[in-house]
């Protein structure tokens, strides 16, 4: 049972240095017993300690759970509130973020090394070979000078992480967006903003002492990430050589209380203070960025992204780390095509690729859930684009081969007497080689939700002919697309055939429920027979 001062206290402070697990702080001139630290000295002394060296006639008592609502009088302003559409927010999108994204959503898994000073780090090359971003953990959130953590520490540190973490991270990095000057300028972030963000709000099962703890716990880890770069010149951007240094500081935590009739103190909010490192300074930069001499790099951030991951984490959590790496690939363009390996070492890990590669069992196990966190995604809007010629139909997850199942009642039980009498059914176990060739399959794009494509930021080049023809097809709805296709008497599938897609994907066009991009609009138009000439 934890303890707490009562509004009695003298300050004195004899107890703090007899607290031996430094649950006792101070917060404003007030000392304070952090209840989530407060064991009651057990392991230690016979007796609480906080007791027996206070010196008044009212020292500190057990707290007891708080009845009733927290409310807290005072807070101070913080910065403006995310996603003020409900949907999306701007985030720095650089490397950097990315790269720490990666380390704090896979942690372990990375691979980690052992530098020549004893210091755990992740290397990451970039540009061919032309820069590198190296990650350590610090040994302490707040420092002026950072020190990297030894290599044992640090792995028992990562050990300790959270994969939500990575979400708290994501949503710093949209704070940083809203500063001139990130490198030099503070943001400040309420429990409540961050309750909201990460839709912990929803989460009844969870006091509020626990929701703020998981707060404090999350900030913290992101925190003690430290990144420097080595980037060679690229054009008019000069070399760039960031020194070691926090990805995010966590200049203060301000912690606010509410008391109860005996004078207990009771944690009803906190407030963080962060500051965004040096390396905003290059790749946040919008006065250098108009200048030429450094970038300015951000993308969207989906706010369905971030309650997505909460939501999946714990049962899938390959599927929240593939969705968290996918929110950076895939601004790369939506022709970015995957190996299946690769997306096996962002879910699980390199040593759990190879233990699957020389065990059967584990085998069968990654295979699992790999299909199962592919499903997850496709359940949130993340459709996998198999590659046909190295991912075909065989050796596909069978929730995929059943997409096409049609919803009529007469159409699917054609569909099953159809595929009852091939040679190869679509229930038939996969082929014996099915794992040797998954790793040399590929999934040629996914096909993104609707608040997840990226707008970018570059003026549009001067539109060609082409460009013009396809202005003139930007009311083609799905309801056109489908009266198009039954007066040509083509089915779903035999229109899915003809334009690489799935029949999943030609129902969803037509019902609405995906919006057509330019390229695949022009393909139809040219395969109904919607193509108009331009005005």
């Amino acid at each position: 049972m934890a303890y707490s001062i009562t509004n009695r206290c003298t300050q004195c402070g004899d107890c703090s240095p007899a607290c031996p697990t430094g649950a006792i702080k101070v917060e404003g001139n007030e000392f304070w017993i952090d209840p989530v630290l407060c064991n009651n000295c057990q392991g230690y002394y016979d007796e609480p300690q906080c007791v027996s060296a206070c010196s008044i006639a009212a020292p500190p008592v057990p707290l007891k759970a708080k009845k009733g609502r927290c409310k807290t009088n005072s807070r101070i302003t913080t910065s403006p509130q995310l996603f003020p559409n409900g949907k999306t927010n701007s985030f720095a999108s650089a490397i950097v973020i990315w790269e720490a994204c990666n380390a704090l959503a896979q942690r372990g898994s990375l691979p980690w090394m052992v530098d020549e000073a004893g210091d755990l780090c992740h290397l990451w090359q970039v540009g061919g070979g032309r820069g590198e971003i190296t990650l350590r953990i610090a040994e302490a959130v707040n420092s002026a000078t950072p020190i990297a953590l030894r290599a044992e520490p640090a792995r028992a540190a990562i050990s300790d992480w959270d994969i939500r973490a990575a979400c708290l991270h994501l949503i710093f990095a949209a704070y940083a967006t809203f500063l001139e000057r990130p490198w030099e300028e503070t943001f400040t972030i309420s429990d409540q903003q961050i309750t909201e963000y990460l839709g912990l709000d929803k989460r009844k099962d969870l006091s509020k002492l626990a929701k703020l703890n998981l707060i404090k716990d999350l900030a913290q880890q992101v925190c003690t990430l430290l990144v420097s770069v080595d980037w060679s010149p690229q054009g008019r951007i000069r070399t760039i050589s960031i020194p070691e240094g926090y990805v995010w500081q966590l200049v203060g935590i301000q912690h606010h209380f509410q008391e109860d009739e005996l004078g207990c103190k009771h944690l009803s909010g906190l407030t963080l203070t962060i500051q965004a490192g040096p390396w905003t300074q290059y790749f946040l930069n919008q006065q250098g960025s108009r200048e030429g001499t450094t970038f300015y790099q951000y993308g969207t951030l989906p706010k369905s992204l971030l309650s997505n991951v909460m939501s999946i984490w714990q049962q899938h959590e390959g599927a929240a780390r593939i969705m968290l790496w996918l929110l950076f690939k895939t601004r790369m363009g939506s022709e970015q095509r995957i190996t299946v390996p690769t997306l096996m070492r962002i879910g699980y890990g390199e040593e759990k690729l190879a233990q699957a590669s020389s065990n059967r069992e584990e085998r069968k196990r990654l295979l699992r859930s790999f299909e199962s966190d592919l499903e997850i995604l496709n359940r949130y809007h993340l459709k996998s684009d198999f590659d046909p010629v190295t991912y075909p139909v065989e050796i596909q997850p069978l929730w995929a081969k059943l997409a096409d199942l049609p919803d009529d009642a007469e159409a699917a039980l054609e569909f099953w007497m159809s595929d009852g009498s091939r040679d190869v059914r679509l229930t038939d176990a996969a082929p014996r080689d099915k794992w040797h060739r998954l790793m040399h399959a590929r999934i040629l794009s996914f096909q993104l939700p609707n608040d997840w494509e990226y707008k970018p930021t570059k003026p549009p080049r001067k539109k060609t002919q082409k460009n013009r023809n396809s202005r003139s097809l930007l009311p083609l709805s799905g309801q056109q697309i489908s009266a198009a296709r039954r007066k040509l008497q083509l089915s779903q599938r035999e229109l899915a055939n003809q334009l690489g897609k799935s029949q999943s994907w030609v129902r969803d066009i037509e019902s609405g429920r995906l919006q057509v991009n330019e390229k695949d609009r022009l393909r139809l138009a040219e395969l109904l027979g919607l193509a108009s000439n331009s005005s």
